[in-house]
């Protein structure tokens, strides 16, 4: 006889789907690079991990499962024949019983089931009663072993010996059977293979828990790659955000060859560029405000003696020639707005030189606005819609020239009647300056602020100085407000000032921090 490795047949079950899963995406982007890091090693470490472990897994319990089938049925076969031989043609029931108690006290540890057919009555001898039955057998391997082969070159024998393994109350086993050639019994054994599913398990909780510690040491060894390559990385982000913040003399300690050594030197040179290019700007700028500073300041006493010769002349107008009266008046409104330009000139230059100071005060912002447009005589031209008796603490004046600025500028280009609405909105003190003009145009409207900038377009050209909005603007920022400029859906350009009620706190903070700076 020869042997051949069998098949496991089993009734064939339909696997259950599993149901869907909505799947949660966590973005990239929000998690830290460190952990990034560490996921991708301990995914890697994982992979790697339980990748050998299967491997390790299988070649094993191949090994184990086939060292055990093959040292069971070798010595199954060698018994069957050597109880057998010495069998009659047509033995007992009591001669094929004990042949299988014989069979079965080998060292394999297994039953045996031994069947003869004499004549027309069979006899079935099996070495545990209880245990091993001709019903255990699988019938698919009870035909392959009755199945008798045509004997020729490529087969010897008419009889195989097949095995295969099944699971009996959750308990796994090895049934293998052969026939006797010449009309001798059919044989069958059954072996335990409990023993070697204990050993299985053990090997895979032991590669279960040396894939826990190979995953456990990925996650160290993520966090000390980390460490080492984010380190110079979290060096580099503290120096570029205090390089952001002004101290543009930040420097990175440089050490190494490395990519990450590299973009240090690269950071340092590009800091030390930036800081003689800003030195240079700061250093041009600074000239610059000294430059319109002292002009500005030069020509303050020319302007005065200028504007004292021009007051003269617009008081002897009606005594002067008709041919000569034109001029006259011409130079005195040059005078005047060449006297507005200077003085809007040291107030923006206060301003970029951060000595501009709030003088504060309670006022009545009805009283305030109403002050101002009377000042101007623009009393018919402007209506107030203002509620009396809301006080705000801030600088009268300043606030007298963002209001004269505002409501001249609607006027002058939007027309009259220019409209003030004062309101509470929370803390703070909203002011609306709204006129009935054509609006702005779209691509004004991102420059009406910008210093010098003239609107041509739709607008007539302003005789001013280009400078009233910004300062405006610069008066507004320095009590903590802001100015925006926008078109009403009903026509004409609205401006709306918004002011802190009680600008107190920050000209305390702003005194403290000028007194630390002087410590």
């Amino acid at each position: 006889m020869t042997e051949e490795p069998g098949t496991t047949p089993g009734p064939a079950r339909e696997r259950e789907r599993p149901p869907a899963r909505n799947v949660l995406k966590l973005s990239m982007r929000w998690i830290s690079l460190r952990l990034r890091l560490m996921l991708v090693f301990a995914l890697v470490a994982l992979a790697a991990a339980v990748s050998a472990s299967a491997i390790a897994y299988w070649l094993n319990r191949d090994a184990v499962l086939t060292r055990t089938q093959d040292a069971a049925l070798d010595d199954f076969h060698k018994s069957l024949q050597d109880n057998t031989g010495s069998l009659p043609q047509n033995p007992t029931c009591q001669e094929l019983q004990a042949a299988a108690d014989r069979m079965a006290a080998t060292s394999q540890k297994y039953e045996v089931l031994l069947i003869s057919t004499a004549g027309r009555t069979d006899c079935a001898a099996p070495s545990d009663r209880d245990l091993f039955t001709l019903k255990v057998v699988p019938e698919s391997l009870q035909a392959a072993v009755n199945r008798e082969r045509r004997v020729d070159d490529s087969n010897r024998y008419a009889y195989h010996l097949y095995w295969q393994r099944i699971t009996l109350g959750g308990k796994p086993y090895l049934v293998g059977g052969a026939k006797v050639i010449g009309g001798g019994p059919t044989g069958y054994l059954l072996k335990s293979l409990e023993n070697e599913r204990a050993d299985l398990n053990s090997l895979a909780w032991s590669l279960g828990i040396a894939t826990a510690l190979a995953l456990i040491g990925s996650a160290l060894l993520a966090q000390a790659a980390a460490s080492t390559v984010l380190r110079p990385v979290q060096r580099l982000g503290e120096a570029a955000r205090r390089l952001g913040e002004g101290k543009l003399d930040t420097r990175l300690q440089v050490s190494g060859t490395d990519e990450l050594a590299d973009l240090s030197r690269t950071f340092n040179r590009t800091a030390e560029s930036l800081q003689k290019r800003v030195e240079e700007l700061s250093a041009r700028e600074a000239s610059s405000r000294r430059f319109v500073a002292d002009m500005s300041h030069e020509l303050r006493t020319p302007l005065t003696a200028i504007t004292a010769v021009t007051e003269v002349l617009e008081d002897e107008a009606d005594n002067l020639d008709p041919m000569i009266a034109p001029a006259v008046q011409l130079v005195v409104s040059e005078t005047r707005r060449l006297n507005d330009l200077v003085e809007n000139l040291m107030e923006v230059t206060r301003f970029d030189a951060g000595t501009a100071r709030l003088v504060l005060d309670d006022v009545d912002v009805a009283d305030q606005v109403t002050a101002c447009i009377d000042a101007r005589a623009w009393l018919d031209a402007v209506e107030l819609d203002a509620e009396r008796g809301i006080v705000a603490r801030l600088d009268p004046r300043r606030l007298d020239v963002i209001l004269a600025n505002l409501i001249g500028n609607a006027l002058k280009h939007g027309g009259s009647p220019v409209r003030v609405s004062v309101r509470l909105v929370g803390d703070s003190l909203r002011i609306d300056v709204r006129d009935h003009g054509p609006g702005i145009p779209e691509d004004v409207l991102p420059h009406v602020f910008d210093r010098f900038y003239k609107a041509s377009a739709s607008r007539p050209r302003s005789e001013g100085s280009g400078l009233g909005l910004s300062i405006a603007l610069e008066n507004a920022h320095i009590h903590g407000g802001e100015i925006m400029a926008a078109n009403s859906p009903d026509g004409g350009a609205v401006f709306t000032l918004t002011l802190p009620r009680d600008v107190s706190e920050l000209t305390d903070g702003e005194r403290d921090r000028t007194k630390g700076s002087g410590e």
